[in-house]
């Protein structure tokens, strides 16, 4: 997909010229890059914690609850700084936060007990759900209404790539003995990578900081021109149901990547946690492609299509995970992640679809969706202590249930037409 996009406006009602809009979008891009590699290596810090901190799977949930109970609690914090300060400064804002919490990790690491670890991952996520609230919702107002699934999409493509990249750095680094051994131990190791990204987040935030990044106008977004509501958030069905889709699948996706390692390892006579490692992150190649190709897709077949489509493919894949066959457990698990690529930023532009000026409202809350994480990481880590990782996996196979129900029906309620 091109990132051509139609012209915006500026809040004085300036019209900026669609060229110039390349810029702002390719900015806010680069954004999902950054916490598409913190969170691929969320997953990774998992097993490693459960490895050399000897913690339980339950309790290693912890890490994934401390990151998404930040954009449970924060998301409408941050919304509410972006509709006083806009996207520019609320982008800015969310990548000094994250490199804080980067930060963090160093005198984390020195305690060498995992509590410290769950509030840096806290600080960490909360810059970075300031961030994902400003770049999300730039992204979808940036250009023609129409088109917002497939720029969310291709931007989402890139955070991808940042999964990808997360657990091949981690398992190359935190599972390989002669690694860490020669960056200075465990400590050291962990120390070197988080303070490298602390590092790249702030020059990035910096380049940010001197960039013009228009605050464009909301009034062609689905309100009439003086940016009112016919109804407000709590009576448009097809957002309250998308809120409650993007939470349910959000954290079908967080325990996925959650119990990745477990699972394959558990299903794969003889294969290490490194490989495991690398394993998720042939799966987040799976990801990333599934993204360009669902960019590709919606230039023909309508996201409802899609995403019903891809949430019943997913209801399949996951309960022959749940079977516990051997080898084909963990190649299913790898396919699950190629039709979970559409799924949160389609849910994001139908949820947020005809909104006018309560898009940024409505991406905050779309956003603090996210805390969804929290919902299963822990259910699923106790099944698994208690009943095998395999079994634990019937809980994301639930939830794409509602992914495909959303696409069906769930995305057309209380909408007059059906233009998605």
């Amino acid at each position: 997909m091109s990132i051509e996009t139609d012209a915006a406006h500026t809040p004085g009602g300036l019209a900026v010229p669609a060229g110039n809009l390349r810029g702002p979008l390719a900015f806010a891009i680069a954004c999902f890059l950054i916490w598409g590699l913190a969170y691929g290596l969320l997953d990774v810090l998992n097993k490693h914690f459960q490895d050399t901190l000897s913690i339980s799977h339950a309790d290693s949930a912890w890490l994934q609850i401390a990151y998404f109970g930040a954009y449970l609690l924060l998301s409408v914090p941050a919304g509410m700084l972006l509709n006083a300060r806009g996207y520019k400064f609320g982008i800015v804002t969310g990548l000094m936060v994250a490199a804080v919490g980067a930060l963090l990790f160093i005198p984390a690491a020195s305690a060498g007990a995992f509590l410290p670890f769950v509030g840096s991952m806290f600080v960490l996520a909360a810059g970075l759900c300031i961030l994902e609230t400003s770049a999300d919702t730039y992204v979808n107002v940036l250009g023609d209404p129409a088109k917002a699934p497939q720029r969310l999409n291709l931007a989402q493509s890139f955070n991808a790539l940042g999964v990808f990249f997360g657990p091949l750095i981690g398992g190359a680094v935190f599972f390989s003995p002669t690694t860490t051994e020669a960056l200075g131990g465990a400590t050291r190791s962990i120390q070197i990578v988080y303070g490298l990204i602390a590092l790249g987040v702030v020059l990035f935030a910096l380049v940010v900081w001197r960039a013009r990044l228009p605050e464009t106008g909301l009034a062609d977004h689905g309100g009439d021109e003086s940016g009112a509501v016919a109804k407000p958030l709590s009576q448009q069905p097809h957002f309250v149901a998308g809120v409650i889709t993007q939470a349910l699948y959000i954290g079908a996706q967080v325990g996925i990547g959650a119990f990745f390692i477990n699972l394959v390892t558990q299903n794969w006579q003889g294969l290490s946690s490194q490989t495991g490692a690398f394993m998720l992150s042939l799966a987040a190649i799976g990801y990333l492609v599934g993204r360009f190709a669902a960019t590709a897709l919606l230039l023909k077949i309508k996201p409802r299509a899609l995403l019903t489509a891809y949430g019943v493919v997913n209801v399949i894949l996951t309960l022959i995970v749940a079977a516990g066959i051997d080898k084909i457990s963990p190649i299913a698990l790898i396919a699950v992640f190629f039709f979970m690529s559409t799924m949160f930023a389609t849910i994001f532009a139908l949820g947020t679809t005809g909104l006018g000026a309560a898009t940024k409202k409505a991406s905050s809350l779309m956003v603090m969706a996210i805390g969804g994480g929290v919902l299963l990481p822990w259910p699923m880590g106790k099944i698994s202590d208690l009943y095998g990782a395999n079994v634990a996996f019937l809980l994301p196979a639930a939830c794409f249930v509602v992914v495909a129900w959303y696409g069906w029906k769930g995305a057309g309620l209380g909408l007059k037409t059906e233009a998605n």
